[in-house]
């Protein structure tokens, strides 16, 4: 893997717990070590955030959350003192309009002639906003190919915009695990991931509640779970709540499975799904999806489209035959392209095409 010579920082709204893996291993990549800064959310989010790494530096700042809904700001008292501390070589920043101090972090590094670098989903429809926004940085690190498209579509230099695939899980070390050419009694169906509105697990019930022959286990936790077995009661009572799960316990339901649906937006649940081999059927969002899962390893449906996700398992849960080789495709694409590993050697390509190292 490729290094990074010098010391890096970088700024974040929050930090999810997914994340600790991926920014250990990019701490490791940089010589002088890695400092990063992040708030905690707001109550409301449900975010399960990181506090320990064994890499990185961590500094946890005070997110100060003003207004909410389409209005919603985030200010982060002490990031430039941070700054005055870490004195980077290089920063990268999420790049958020909403998060209101990153300009001023901008403009200190810009005194001190050091880049920084943007990093983000895309920027949506865009607009003057996001045209100014993203003008103030000297690169651009894109989650996906639509991101990238988005941002290049602002007017930002295609020469400086770098794909670095959004991943959560390693390349795997093990091998492709081994499956029975048949289902078993019924086919295993598998969601993980918070319980919440926007997953849409209820929809997966109602499926699941038509299709009959098959046997759901939904693991996570969050505000949606009680209303969800309610649900599950009247129309699906077979459906099995495992709560959360990490580690070991989470490896053992992936083994289990035959087939990993995400049926509603969020979520990058299905990247470990895939690392163990198994077919995705997963909601459109933005952009992560549309590299991740391709006809030959899954199916993308739109957003609340009933008909489609029935459709779509109906299809997966046709031909077992079918369904194995999908996982292998799986596999294939998590442990050659879109991985942990790849996503850092990314950024320090970036990096490094910055700092002319």
């Amino acid at each position: 893997m490729n290094r990074f010579p010098g010391k890096l920082a970088l700024q974040q709204r929050v930090l999810p717990h997914y994340r600790v893996p991926f920014f250990d291993l990019l701490a490791s990549a940089c010589d002088r070590g890695m400092s990063l800064f992040a708030g905690l959310p707001r109550p409301s989010e449900g975010i399960t955030t990181a506090s320990q790494f064994h890499t990185a530096e961590y500094r946890l700042g005070r997110n100060l959350h003003l207004f909410g809904g389409a209005f919603y700001l985030c200010h982060q008292q002490a990031l430039l003192t941070w700054l005055q501390e870490v004195n980077p070589d290089a920063l990268i920043v999420e790049a958020n309009p909403r998060c209101i101090s990153t300009p001023a972090a901008v403009r200190w590094m810009r005194r001190r002639g050091k880049p920084v670098l943007g990093w983000g989903l895309g920027a949506g429809s865009g607009g003057v906003l996001w045209k100014h926004f993203v003008r103030q940085f000297d690169a651009m690190i894109a989650y996906s190919r639509r991101g990238a498209g988005e941002y290049a579509a602002l007017g930002f230099p295609q020469e400086r915009i770098f794909l670095a695939h959004n991943a959560v899980a390693h390349a795997p070390l093990q091998p492709f695990p081994s499956r029975p050419s048949s289902f078993g009694v019924r086919p295993v169906v598998l969601f993980v991931g918070r319980l919440q509105a926007r997953k849409r697990v209820d929809a997966l019930l109602h499926v699941c509640a038509r299709l009959q022959n098959v046997r759901l286990v939904i693991v996570g936790d969050g505000p949606e779970r009680g209303a969800l077995q309610s649900l599950a009661e009247k129309i699906f009572p077979e459906a099995e709540f495992a709560g959360e799960k990490r580690g070991e316990e989470i490896r053992e339901y992936f083994s289990q499975a035959d087939l990993f649906v995400l049926p509603g937006t969020g979520g990058l649940a299905v990247h470990q799904a895939m690392s163990h081999g198994l077919p995705v059927i997963v909601a459109k969002g933005d952009g992560t999806q549309d590299d991740l899962v391709r006809t030959e390893n899954g199916w993308q449906v739109q957003p609340d489209d009933f008909d489609a996700l029935l459709s779509a398992m109906q299809e997966a849960l046709s031909d077992p035959a079918r369904l194995r080789r999908m996982g292998e495709a799986s596999y294939r694409i998590v442990k050659e392209e879109i991985n942990i590993e790849r996503m850092v050697a990314a950024f320090v390509a970036a990096l490094n095409a910055l700092t002319g190292k």
